[in-house]
Formats: C-alpha cells, sequence, structure tokens
C-alpha cells in the first residue's frame, strides 16, 4: 500500500568545538525533515553544539531524537566497540540522558532514539544487547520510540516488549537481498534524482533494488539521509520535491 504521509530523518549536530562534518549547514538540511537525530558526544557533537541543534530544531518544530554511538570520535563512531552489553547499553542512557535535559531547557520532549553508525549495526544483529537497550528504554524511556530497521533484532525485540517504534528506509545506503542496509565508512556522492527515483518507488510501491539485482519488499515510517554524505542537501531537495510531487506529506514522527 503506497504511503500517504512519512517522516524525514537526519542526523545533526555531527560536529565538535571548532570541527564540523558534513555537506551542509545543519539549518538548511532542516528545511526538508521532518525529525532530527542529534549527536550526543560519544561519536560527535559537544555540549554547545546539542544545545544549538535542539533550539534549531525547536525553532523549525521538528521532531527531535538523540543519536548516541560508541565512544569514538577519532572513527566518527563507525567502528566498533568492544564491551559488554551493560557496559555499552550505559553509555546509550549516559548520551540519552544530556540531550534530554537540552530538550527540556528549551521545551521540548526527546521523541525518538537512533543508534548511531557501527553501534545501529551492533544492535540490529546482537539479541542480548538489543534486548538490554530495550529493557533499559522500557525504565527511562517508555514513550520514546526507537528507530531501527524492520528487519532488525532491535525491532523484534522492542515490539515484544511494547516499546514504540519507527522503521526507517536508508535513501543514501544500499540495500542486501535481507533487507538490511550495507553498512559502509564512506559514502561516495550520488545522484539526487537517482535516490529521489528510490524514496519514491519505495513510499509508493514498497519496493527496493538490493547490490545483487533483485527487488524486496520493504516496509517503513520514516526515511533517513545522512548529512555526511557528499551532496547531502541536493539529495534532500530532490527527495522533498519528488515526495510532495507524489502527493505524499512530510509529517514529523510524532504525527503518523
Amino acid at each position: 500500500m503506497a504511503l500517504a504521509v512519512v517522516d524525514i530523518n537526519c542526523d545533526m549536530g555531527e560536529g565538535f568545538g571548532c570541527w564540523h562534518l558534513g555537506g551542509a549547514d545543519d539549518a538548511e538540511l532542516m528545511t526538508f525533515i521532518s525529525s532530527a537525530n542529534i549527536a550526543t558526544g560519544f561519536h560527535a557533537g559537544d555540549p554547545n553544539l546539542m544545545d544549538a541543534t535542539v533550539r534549531a530544531a525547536v525553532q523549525r518544530g521538528i521532531s527531535i531524537g538523540a543519536h548516541p554511538g560508541y565512544r569514538d570520535l577519532q572513527g566518527f563512531g563507525r567502528r566498533r566497540i568492544h564491551g559488554s552489553a551493560d557496559e555499552i547499553v550505559n553509555d546509550i542512557l549516559y548520551q540519552v540522558g544530556a540531550l534530554r535535559e537540552f530538550c527540556r531547557r528549551h521545551g521540548a520532549n526527546l521523541r525518538h532514539v537512533k543508534p548511531h553508525g557501527a553501534l545501529y549495526m551492533e544492535l540490529a544483529r546482537n539479541e542480548a544487547m538489543s534486548r538490554s537497550f530495550v529493557e533499559a528504554m522500557r525504565v527511562t524511556s517508555p514513550g520514546t520510540s526507537i528507530f531501527c530497521m524492520g528487519v532488525s533484532t532491535t525491532y523484534r525485540a522492542a515490539i515484544a516488549a511494547g516499546q514504540p517504534t519507527v522503521r526507517e528506509f536508508y535513501a543514501d545506503r544500499d540495500y542486501d537481498d535481507t533487507g538490511s542496509i550495507v553498512f559502509t565508512r564512506h559514502s561516495g556522492r550520488l545522484d539526487p534524482q537517482a535516490v529521489a527515483d528510490k524514496v519514491v518507488r519505495a513510499c509508493v510501491d514498497g519496493r527496493v533494488r538490493t547490490v545483487d539485482g533483485s527487488d524486496i519488499d520493504i516496509e517503513f515510517e520514516s526515511i533517513c539521509f545522512h548529512s555526511d554524505t557528499p551532496g547531502c542537501l541536493e539529495i534532500a531537495s530532490a527527495m522533498h520535491a519528488a515526495l510532495i510531487a507524489h502527493g505524499i506529506r512530510i509529517e514529523p514522527v510524532t504525527n503518523i
């Protein structure tokens, strides 16, 4: 069934001090999104940047989520950090709590949590860690949605526990035949119109082409793209325009 409304989320605040990573200014990207995943200090971000990004999202009516990652500034959270489930989940809670305070400062609610990079992929396949993460969320944030892939262990654990979830479709990542994204540390420049066409097809037909040339079914509520993908602003603009042209509304996940 074609989607009448969809969320668009993007990772935000991914700098540190005077350093900025990404192909566009966050304020420009916010023109085209409805949900922001704000870096919480471990893979990127710092208190001043978290505060400024939350403030900007509130001013634009954008739904706010925490984007916790591995403690890996040098590798931008795209390298796996070995630790027990308890250690990793405690790192997540630490980061989520930090962003929640900045949300409170600006009169906003923390609407979702989306793990970053290698942590997202580890949770997607690690059943024990996913259960521990979801159990912690049930206690600390029972009404806060977890963003994840529909084929992930994270999704299954959250559904079983009754935790709100939002399934994602990745505009700027490839898919394999299992319905999982193909993880990469570096993304090349993509054709914005090709990305927009891929997104519209997923929304209208519920299908995506895999790296092996197969077409698979895909179900989701939110479209993700990355602010560090080269040409991200052009991608965001093309996606936004294509969705509107096909009569698909773009709204925060809280409205879907």
